[in-house]
């Protein structure tokens, strides 16, 4: 969140700018696999796009076959990159394990990439800075002990003209055919609330994705294994089952597991919070082109009021400190009496008040047990100070990045990382199952984490990729609500590997999607961040046009709320979701501020959606 109105978007280019040199190294590093047998075959499935772009997919609908110019044959690929898209086009093919492989195409343009991703060994890729004419590219690899599948690609660069690719071929052993997976074993169920059940199975070898069915009928997809049926009456008896699927089809369902919903009247961890809630930012510490807007003032149309901003008196202090706006910037101001008798007359309204600490100003860096202890102490003041019901954690900027090895989201060792999770336990210890806790992540920390996370596993990344997700997955059981910022963001990837772009319902419905089927980090299919309760996720809009970049027009507010909330399909346009979540919390908005500057337009609609 930001003091100012807005700033230009986020552009993950620069994420990847750094990768020149981790590809040149990653090629001498493939040089040294054994080459492929004379025997070997073309795996490549329409490697000449003679049949267009049968067998592959281009992000962003960056890819089409053309007559001209052609290396061979009749057709070629063209791929045009655009703003955050590279114009990667790819396809699976099927190979066997510990085996070597070559990878080679002929392309033509600038800064041309061709390589292969889940080998299980080292990926590998390649390129050419610079083809006028078709050159050729080859790369080679082993695959790993247990792998069967690998995904081989071409992709250009950011900003740069349409590049074109033609005779791609993949050398090597043929894999086995696919065949259909066995029925996933060992599904059980979580502690279930009064509207969802948790479930979690073990991972069937060679599945792309599974069935989650409740009394004999599908109620949801999922990549994971692990999932969250929600829309149950409270106090009531279920039996679910899973299946697996891969492209050979779908196994038999596993053994039943049955769970019973609890009994209604909220609880359950939820932090007494309504079905559905609006949480919004209250710009208490400061004023900007919004005006301030006093405490006893906010509409009850509010459920969750976030004071912005607690602020550390340097980077890596971890000393937080808040007050009100002075006199002299917001001549409006209530004062502090004033302040805490409204924070009181909220709560007893049914409200939820809670110190929001970082925006886009605080920077919060604990690389010291000394720095975690005084966040612990200076946090636990200003709650106590106020009589506030919990924390917000909207760490931005450079607060939270990963060093460079710290590869793996359950298990993080980045000390600002394991920091924050260890004092973010120690306030919920201190205060209890009461703690309200939630957090405002950019999409950069979170969804991004599909694609990249830190620094990769070579270095070269942004650090900062994914960087929320351990925080998130270490503090999922103390977790009230996940309300990512889906603004002031470049296009990001979803589950379906297209990018989707802020400002309308379809990068909602994505990037929530993401949340509340879990997805696997970096691509790696071991390492998957397993999906959010959907009453601990919402998601974040601009109130205004002014408030930030991404504003969304209530009319599409309410697509993405369709879609995610009730029949599978219903508004969601392009993207299709991996289930419906009738038990999403709600709405995040930056901010209660924008929002009266704006004529109350983001609240009204909340209100009329879910009948408040």
């Amino acid at each position: 969140m930001e003091r100012t109105g807005s700033r230009p978007p986020v552009r993950l280019s620069g994420l990847l700018a750094a990768f020149s040199a981790v590809v040149l190294a990653v090629g001498a590093l493939a040089a040294t696999a054994p080459a492929a047998g004379a025997a070997d075959a073309d795996l490549a499935r329409n490697g000449g796009f003679e049949a267009g772009l049968d067998g592959w997919s281009c992000t962003g609908g960056s890819g089409v076959a053309v007559s001209t110019p052609v290396r061979s044959g009749t057709s070629a690929l063209k791929a045009t990159p655009a703003g955050s898209d590279n114009a990667r086009c790819s396809q699976t093919v099927t190979v066997k394990p510990d085996s070597a492989y070559t990878l080679g195409a002929w392309v033509q343009g600038s800064y041309v990439y061709l390589g292969a991703s889940g080998t299980g060994t080292t990926d590998v890729s390649t390129w050419t800075q610079s083809a006028g004419a078709y050159k050729q590219l080859t790369t080679t690899f082993r695959t790993g002990p247990t792998t069967t599948s690998v995904t081989v690609y071409t992709h250009g660069w950011y900003g740069t003209p349409a590049y074109h690719a033609d005779d791609l071929t993949l050398t090597g052993p043929g894999g086995d055919p696919v065949a259909v997976p066995a029925a996933p074993a060992g599904l059980r169920a979580g502690t279930a609330t009064a509207s969802a059940v948790p479930l979690s199975w073990t991972a069937s070898a060679g599945a792309t994705g599974y069935r989650v069915y409740r009394g004999g009928a599908k109620v949801l997809d999922t990549t994971g294994t692990s999932a969250t049926v929600t829309g149950l009456a409270a106090s009531s008896a279920y039996s679910f089952q899973v299946s697996a699927v891969n492209a050979a089809g779908e196994s038999a369902k596993s053994a039943a597991v049955s769970a019973t919903t609890a009994t209604g009247g909220g609880g359950g961890g939820d932090g007494g919070l309504p079905a559905h809630a609006l949480v919004g930012y209250l710009h208490s510490s400061f004023a900007n082109g919004s005006g301030y807007t006093r405490m006893a003032d906010v509409p009850d149309s509010w459920d969750v009021i976030n004071l912005a901003f607690g602020e550390p008196t340097s980077v890596t202090s971890g000393d937080i400190r808040f007050s009100l706006c002075p006199v002299a910037e917001c001549p409006n101001v209530e004062s502090e009496a004033e302040f805490k008798a409204a924070i009181k007359a909220k709560q007893a309204a049914g409200k939820k008040v809670l110190i929001s600490i970082g925006g886009q100003n605080g920077q919060v860096q604990l690389a010291s047990t000394a720095a975690r202890d005084a966040f612990v102490s200076s946090v636990g003041k200003i709650i106590d100070t106020y009589g506030l019901d919990g924390l917000d954690i909207d760490f931005e900027g450079h607060s939270l990045s990963l060093a460079t090895g710290d590869t793996d989201f359950r298990s993080p060792t980045t000390p600002v990382i394991v920091n924050l999770i260890s004092a973010v336990k120690s306030l919920k210890a201190k205060y209890g199952d009461d703690f309200v806790l939630t957090m405002a992540p950019e999409t950069f920390f979170v969804q991004l984490g599909y694609q990249y996370y830190g620094s990769g596993p070579w270095g070269g990344q942004d650090p900062r990729a994914g960087a929320y997700l351990p925080v998130i997955h270490a503090l999922r059981d103390d977790l009230t609500l996940l309300h990512v910022q889906d603004y002031n963001s470049g296009s990001v990837m979803g589950l379906d590997d297209q990018y989707h772009s802020m400002g309308g319902a379809d990068f909602h419905i994505a990037m929530t999607d993401m949340l509340l089927t879990g997805f696997p980090v970096a691509g790696d299919r071991t390492k998957v961040f397993p999906a959010l309760r959907p009453e601990q996720v919402a998601f974040g809009l601009p109130a205004s046009t002014q408030a930030g970049n991404g504003h969304t027009s209530p009319a599409e507010v309410t697509k993405a709320l369709d879609c995610l909330t009730k029949k599978a399909g219903t508004s969601c346009g392009s993207y299709q979701t991996h289930g419906t979540w009738s038990g999403l919390r709600g709405l995040m908005t930056w901010s209660i501020n924008w929002d009266r500057f704006n004529n109350w337009e983001f609240s009204k609609n909340f209100d009329a959606y879910f009948g408040g």
